[in-house]
């Protein structure tokens, strides 16, 4: 698992920056109701997304929670005054604060199926009756474009998929949320390139080969031996599903 706090520093430069993050407030933005007054943005990170979703809809507070102390001093600087530090399986917020709540590139992090659980139900309880939740879903899946590159880590060891679509609709409807529409969006400047996944793999961004293990070094090699490495390959397409609160 990455350290976020010492992510902070190179995280919007290194995933696509304001094209990335504009393409992903929109996609949001379009699965909340217009007569929204007020979002939560669980897991911020930076801001980078939260900026975009405050000014994208005029009337509308946002607030942002993070975790990790040094993204949450990104997203204040951006955003003063709206972010608070926070774990997405406890938020500091009464039932029924908001009416809209998104967590965008969070639940493939979680960890495993029980704080998945837990944040779902988290944004769930803070979400007033009427609103609307809004998340990513197979966010490692959506990585997968069927390049020279993804033939390479074909045969890695597979991680699970604690985000998957079904599993999540699944804890959604477990605390009372309705099926509510989807929308996708481009990870614009997320194409891999042959040398770039080579310095992910050595750092830690694939979480079945951790720095340091054996097994990581035969598919740098393989990775290295692929032509041009510094052309990025496509961008993912992600997919946000959104979810009601009757």
């Amino acid at each position: 698992m990455l350290d976020y706090d010492k992510e902070a520093e190179r995280y919007d430069a290194s995933r696509g920056g304001e094209p990335r993050a504009a393409a992903a407030a929109q996609a949001v933005l379009s699965l909340v109701p217009r007569q929204a007054r007020s979002l939560l943005d669980v897991a911020c990170g930076t801001g980078i997304v939260t900026r975009r979703l405050a000014v994208g809809r005029e009337g509308m507070r946002v607030t942002g929670a993070d975790l990790a102390p040094a993204m949450a001093r990104y997203a204040a600087a951006r955003l003063p005054g709206a972010i608070v530090l926070a774990d997405s399986r406890r938020l500091p917020f009464r039932d029924g604060e908001f009416d809209a709540v998104c967590s965008v590139w969070l639940l493939h992090l979680a960890g495993g199926d029980e704080n998945v659980r837990s944040i779902v139900g988290e944004c769930a309880r803070v979400l007033r009756p009427g609103g609307v939740y809004v998340t990513t879903v197979d966010k490692g899946a959506s990585h997968n474009v069927g390049s020279d590159i993804d033939a390479v880590l074909a045969s890695r060891p597979p991680s699970t998929a604690h985000d998957a679509a079904g599993l999540v609709e699944s804890y959604a409807g477990a605390h009372g949320l309705t099926p509510a529409g989807q929308a996708r969006f481009t990870g614009h400047g997320q194409g891999r390139s042959p040398r770039r996944t080579v310095a992910d793999l050595r750092r830690g961004w694939f979480v079945t080969l951790p720095p340091g293990d054996p097994r990581a070094e035969p598919f740098a090699t393989r990775l290295a031996c692929l032509p041009d490495q510094d052309r990025p390959r496509p961008d993912p397409v992600f997919t946000l599903r959104a979810f009601s609160k009757p």
